[in-house]
């Protein structure tokens, strides 16, 4: 067996599908299916059974991996060593990240760290901050970038910026330009899925006010903020964005910000890690390279 197979059995496992392990390793099916074949004939035993659409490991699978992720880690730690020696950084880096983070901060923040670690490849996942948080957890993946702290004594939570969250509507949609927080019980609201960091935060935040998200008149719940956002531009409601995903929309006049009578919502983002999980070099310096980044920004 090699190191190549064994990762392909780790992307099929975690994923429990051959095709989302084809894409999150940029491999085709067949070859997928070639290597836990090769896999499973050196070692002597099923790796997963196969029914219809769904991928479920066997037995054997699940004591196999725990085992063969501590192998991967040990083969990767060799690799810094030699790095260590040459006084160089190579290699993926693999993050998670929620949505915010992810399509409005993280490429700046990827290129910035390219220029100084060129042979540096980056793969990142997309997903709710709960979701992201879970792959900490599981130590599926070093480092995650999230927009709410879930309070888990398993993570290291580390804030590196701010953001913003405002109420917004289209240009023309019925609204005053101020409201007060009685009025936000009527308004007719577009919200994020359970599990998304500014669903969580913009429910903080209403609490302050004794405001639960059953109070709220809410007319749709979307998976994206791009959904979101499209959404209201539409026409079809309000809702809570991060000033990020709205900045562009608000400087050209394509929406609005409508301000709640005492109510600032400011939120952090975080870097997250396993606190029982020493990161690789190339991880640590991405780490501080966003902390630092966001420090010199701020100062």
């Amino acid at each position: 067996m090699d190191l190549h197979q064994l990762k392909v059995f780790v992307s099929v496992y975690k994923n429990r599908s051959f095709s989302k392990a084809s894409e999150e390793i940029y491999l085709t099916q067949p070859t997928i299916s070639d290597h836990i074949k090769s896999l499973e004939e050196e070692l002597n035993c099923k790796l997963f059974d196969r029914l219809g659409r769904v991928t479920l490991p066997t037995p054997d699978a699940d004591n196999l991996y725990p085992h063969v992720v501590d192998l991967l880690e040990k083969a990767d730690n060799l690799k810094e060593i030699i790095q260590k020696g040459r006084n160089e950084v190579e290699g993926d880096i693999m993050i998670g990240a929620s949505t915010i983070p992810g399509t409005y901060l993280l490429p700046q923040i990827m290129l910035s760290f390219k220029t100084t670690h060129p042979k540096v490849n980056f793969n990142v996942i997309i997903g709710d901050s709960s979701g992201i948080q879970e792959m900490v957890k599981k130590q599926d993946i070093y480092i995650g970038l999230i927009g709410a702290k879930m309070n888990s004594d398993r993570i290291v939570y580390e804030p590196f910026t701010h953001d913003e969250l405002v109420l917004v509507a289209a240009k023309d949609y019925p609204v005053a330009d101020s409201i007060s927080k009685d009025d936000i019980r009527s308004l007719p609201l577009i919200i994020r899925e359970s599990g998304s960091g500014t669903r969580k935060e913009t429910e903080d935040f209403l609490s302050k006010l004794k405001i639960k998200i059953s109070d709220l008149n809410i007319v749709m719940t979307l998976g994206s903020t791009e959904a979101v956002k499209e959404a209201v531009k539409a026409g079809l409601g309000c809702a809570v964005l991060s000033s990020f995903a709205t900045s562009e929309c608000l400087q050209f006049g394509v929406l609005k910000t409508i301000n709640i009578e005492g109510l600032q919502m400011r939120r952090n983002f975080y870097i997250i890690t396993h606190k029982k999980r020493e990161l690789p070099k190339r991880y640590d310096l991405m780490r501080q390279h966003i902390l630092k980044t966001f420090k010199d920004k701020q100062s």
